[in-house]
């Protein structure tokens, strides 16, 4: 990850701009970002793995989308040469006007309904959207080497996998577009107009749109946790009650099971541990 002084060189090279401040956002599980503030100008960066180039540049794409059906996001800033995206160490990094209000708590009961709510008309909104760098849906790769980083590991993302195939499979889910990482502070609300909206689309490609709802649940800190966060979202969302239901817990498993993939291929002991505390409290 690159640290102050190249993320200030790669946005002065790339996109002429100064921060006079860097604020890091908190952690999230598919990117890193910051807000960058330049004068009286307001952006935020964000830094994906290289390998996802395309998909947060579909990413982009989509939030010109949405800003075009009227749902407040993130304007891509293109840099100096044209390109949506810039190489900045070890990924590549994008930035974005940041639209304006306080991030939502995803803790607080009122701020939950916003936040499922926003995510249910983004992926109403996002319904029928195409684009070259959308992957598809794609599950784990149960050889991956890293995998065998400690023995419980293996077993219990092939487990995850085998039940979201299953599910996908068996049972007709409404597929469209996935953020991918709808952590809550992704979105915003404007308290003094009562907007709220989203910093950016994210990176996820395209798949079963219950999986987003099960990342956001994730971030809530489990269904127990969330009841407003999913109120929210069977208000604006495309996906029926019943599909909710019955594919939530297999897909909360699989997100669960993509952290501690992902822990796994970054060494990182507290996300392991965070990820099979959560599958080993799940029932099944």
């Amino acid at each position: 990850m690159p640290d102050d002084d190249l993320l200030r060189a790669t946005l002065r090279d790339q996109w002429h701009l100064a921060p006079s401040e860097i604020t890091e956002l908190p952690m999230s599980l598919m990117s890193r970002g910051w807000e960058i503030t330049c004068g009286a100008e307001r952006y935020v960066a964000r830094l994906v793995e290289t390998a996802a180039r395309q998909h947060a540049e579909a990413g982009l794409v989509a939030a010109d989308h949405l800003r075009g059906v009227r749902i407040a996001a993130g304007e891509p800033i293109r840099t100096l040469g044209g390109a949506l995206t810039a190489v900045s160490g070890p990924g590549v990094l994008a930035v974005l006007r940041r639209v304006p209000g306080r991030h939502l708590d995803g803790e607080d009961p009122v701020d939950q309904q916003w936040w499922g709510e926003r995510l249910g008309a983004v992926h109403r909104a996002l319904a029928g959207f195409r684009h070259p760098g959308l992957r598809p849906w794609q599950l784990l790769d149960l050889d991956a080497p890293h995998l065998d980083a400690e023995p419980w590991l293996r077993e219990a993302v092939s487990a995850a996998v085998t039940a979201a195939t299953r599910l996908t499979v068996t049972d007709q889910l409404t597929y469209g577009f996935l953020h991918g990482d709808p952590a809550p502070q992704v979105f915003v609300l404007d308290v003094s107009t009562g907007r709220s909206g989203l910093l950016y689309c994210g990176s996820g490609g395209t798949g079963p749109l219950v999986y987003d709802v099960a990342a956001a649940v994730a971030y809530a800190g489990g269904p127990e946790r969330a009841a407003e966060l999913l109120d929210g979202y069977r208000s604006a969302g495309p996906v029926t009650a019943d599909e909710l239901d019955a594919a939530l817990p297999v897909l909360l498993r699989l997100r669960w099971a993509v952290w501690a993939e992902r822990a796994a291929r970054w060494a990182c002991a507290a996300g392991l541990g965070r990820a099979r505390e959560a599958l080993e409290s799940m029932p099944g």
